[in-house]
């Protein structure tokens, strides 16, 4: 993977974001409580209009086409732009460390490095709980002002109620209806059943309606 890949940090557009807040004011609404459409095959995604192309990105290519998905996805998970890309940054040169520019041995590699988004979010939630049961918070303390011409208020409305959700519940609905998985996928990056993936997400969008207010 070359230096240029993992170290650039193109900017974050805003328009994608909004369709998850629409997704997610329509879904705690009971407007849209049914399965997810099913995700296409992010090899099949990453391939598009490359004929010939191998079945298996190579990492350079796999960063170009998903990088700012999955930052969009991690920033959901911890609240702000830095880390979020942070985590995406690790979770790539860690694939690539192991893994090597062609990804040998990884079958699935945008589920991959999915997972390690996931998992290097949940890391950061736990340094942080970590540090402010030690280090109280200092008054007036407020969010870069990146992330205020990043998010709308209705945006950072959602983002702060999806912050009052348990860690599983928050990770389900934003699998869910941002990156589009199926229960199955869910359950294969969560590490969960199926069951326990469709309770949880009833039980987040339920608690989500009451944060937002939302009419039943």
């Amino acid at each position: 993977m070359s230096t240029a890949a993992v170290g650039s940090r193109p900017a974050l557009p805003t328009a994608p974001l909004r369709h998850v807040w629409a997704r997610l004011r329509s879904a705690v609404s009971g407007d849209a409580r049914r399965p997810a459409a099913r995700a296409v095959h992010p090899s099949s995604q990453v391939r598009a209009g490359r004929p010939g192309h191998t079945a298996r990105p190579e990492i350079d290519e796999l960063y170009h086409h998903r990088r700012l998905d999955l930052v969009r996805l991690a920033l959901f998970l911890v609240d702000d732009l830095p880390t979020a890309e942070d985590v995406v940054q690790d979770a790539f040169a860690a694939l690539y460390r192991r893994h090597g520019e062609r990804l040998a041995g990884v079958d699935d590699p945008e589920a991959y490095v999915r997972t390690s988004v996931v998992n290097g979010a949940r890391s950061v939630l736990r340094r942080r709980r970590t540090m402010r049961a030690h280090v109280p918070e200092r008054e007036g303390h407020a969010p870069p002002p990146e992330e205020y011409v990043l998010l709308r208020e209705e945006h950072r409305e959602v983002l702060a109620a999806l912050g009052r959700l348990t860690r599983r519940q928050r990770e389900v609905l934003v699998l869910r209806y941002w990156s589009n998985l199926t229960e199955a996928q869910i359950a294969d990056t969560l590490r969960l059943s199926r069951g326990a993936v469709k309770s949880t997400a009833s039980r987040a969008l339920d608690a989500l309606a009451r944060h937002l207010e939302v009419p039943s």
